[in-house]
């Protein structure tokens, strides 16, 4: 086991040895595709299951999907937050999509070697997507006022989790401004208060309701 599944397993201690084994694999997996690609900068690299495994678990803090939940990923370029959630939630169907085709190859193969049968990857942009889930995940692609509109008709009615369906969306620096942009509630989670890395000290989990369920 590398140092960086021992992180993740510090935070995540009722990990499986399934769950362990896939963790183990991902730094190998993305430094080989990186070789041919730019999937992650270099100086991430140094610090991936930080920045990018650990950074996408921090959903899995604030919410903990129930077997059958439907989630989206809008923007996953390599495969973040999609590829960490779907190895905790093996019971949970995550569609990771991108605009850009290098990526989601990627995301399609590591998730072949993986044996993540939870994954679907496509290359589309969310405005084209017509399925309905429960929740949208993303890593900040873009400002709030500008995600919250290709979000719009694909999220279900009906709540079968802890929270109501909606979005959760990493974020980092202040929110507080952008998010009053949509004139929609949320709430914000800080991981410093999960995660005790200095990495995490700006970083946050938004999460917003959908209240337009029509």
């Amino acid at each position: 086991m590398n140092s960086g599944t021992q992180l993740i397993l510090f935070y995540f201690p009722d990990l499986t040895e399934r769950q362990i084994e896939q963790l183990d694999r991902l730094q190998d997996l993305y430094t080989e595709w990186n070789s041919k690609i730019n999937v992650i900068s270099r100086k991430d690299m140094e610090q991936f299951y930080i920045r990018h495994v650990l950074h996408s678990l921090g959903i899995a803090k604030v919410m903990s999907f129930q077997p059958g939940t439907k989630v989206l990923d809008i923007g996953t370029g390599g495969g973040f937050p999609g590829i960490p959630l779907a190895i905790l939630f093996s019971d949970t169907h995550f569609h990771l999509v991108d605009s850009i085709g290098k990526k989601i190859s990627v995301v399609k193969d590591i998730a072949k070697q993986l044996k993540l049968s939870n994954v679907e990857a496509q290359q589309a942009r969310a405005e084209s997507l017509v399925r309905k889930y429960d929740f949208v995940v993303s890593r900040a692609v873009t400002r709030m006022a500008n995600f919250y509109p290709w979000v719009k008709g694909k999220i279900k009615k009906e709540d079968f989790n802890e929270y109501p369906n909606g979005i959760l969306y990493l974020k980092g620096g202040d929110v507080d401004e952008e998010m009053e942009e949509t004139r929609k509630s949320y709430v914000t989670y800080h991981l410093e208060d999960y995660f005790k890395e200095d990495f995490f000290e700006t970083k946050k989990v938004v999460y917003m309701p959908w209240e337009d369920k029509r």
